[in-house]
């Protein structure tokens, strides 16, 4: 298995160039499917094909860091480190999503999707980082992101969709990027009401329940979904926390 990169920044900074209209969306929907329609030809479904200028600067935030050539170091380190057998190689797209100005982007459950509903991804043999225009980016910023999400589509593709809370975190202890992590927060954060949710929760199948766990009452309440009581740290954090036990004790 191999990863490779299909570099998409120019080609959706020429998509943008294009004034909004019908016409843009024709283009858009074009590159999506390819030829055959409802079909993924090219994961590009975090774009939104209607975003506003905004879009076109954050795209140029991204070339100024090389953004793409920073992806394939991070692609070639990791393909160093799998099966060198050719049987299989993913394509990984980096997507950007508005969740600034994108009137029907929510950051918490466009998020969600982007990590769980892999599975359209993963049986075209894509692999899709997400980032977002509301965020600063860095070039760590973008080695980390598309580590995890390599991470996370291997996972995947040697494990089926996950339904529990347990198997939503397992996911997601495998795809955090600890190396070369100094976060401290992670050090003093106190982790016993999210180790105490989890363990209370853990083979529960309900989506409102593991929603909460990884995006907080902050996140469900943006989307009118239950409330729990669980703030900072959440879910993604106590993963990446287990994910650094595990480390140092193997």
């Amino acid at each position: 298995m191999r990863f490779q990169l299909k570099p998409i920044l120019s080609e959706i900074k020429d998509l943008y160039a294009k004034p909004i209209s019908t016409e843009r969306f024709k283009a858009y929907i074009s590159k999506l499917q390819g030829g055959t329609k409802g079909d993924m030809a090219l994961p590009i479904g975090g774009f939104n094909p209607m975003a506003k200028e905004h879009i076109l600067q954050k795209i140029s935030e991204l070339e100024n860091l090389n953004a793409e050539i920073v992806m394939k170091e991070i692609i070639a380190k990791f393909n160093s480190t799998l099966d060198k057998s050719p049987s299989k190689e993913i394509t990984v797209v980096l997507n950007i999503a508005d969740d600034l100005k994108g009137g029907w982007t929510n950051f918490f459950s466009t998020d969600f999707d982007s990590k769980f509903k892999l599975n359209a991804f993963v049986n075209r043999q894509f692999c899709v980082p997400y980032f977002w225009t509301s965020e600063s980016y860095s070039r760590a910023l973008i080695a980390s992101r598309t580590l995890e999400y390599l991470k996370r589509t291997l996972y995947r593709v040697n494990h089926p969709q996950p339904k529990t809370l347990e198997e939503h975190l397992e996911q997601e202890v495998f795809s955090a990027s600890i190396e070369n992590d100094d976060d401290q927060s992670y050090k003093e954060a106190n982790f016993r009401k999210i180790e105490s949710y989890y363990s209370e929760n853990k083979l529960s199948e309900e989506y409102d329940r593991i929603f909460n766990f990884f995006y907080g009452d902050s996140g469900s309440e943006s989307l009118g979904y239950k409330k729990y009581g669980i703030e900072r740290p959440l879910g993604y954090e106590y993963a990446k926390q287990i994910a650094k036990i595990r480390k140092r004790t193997t």
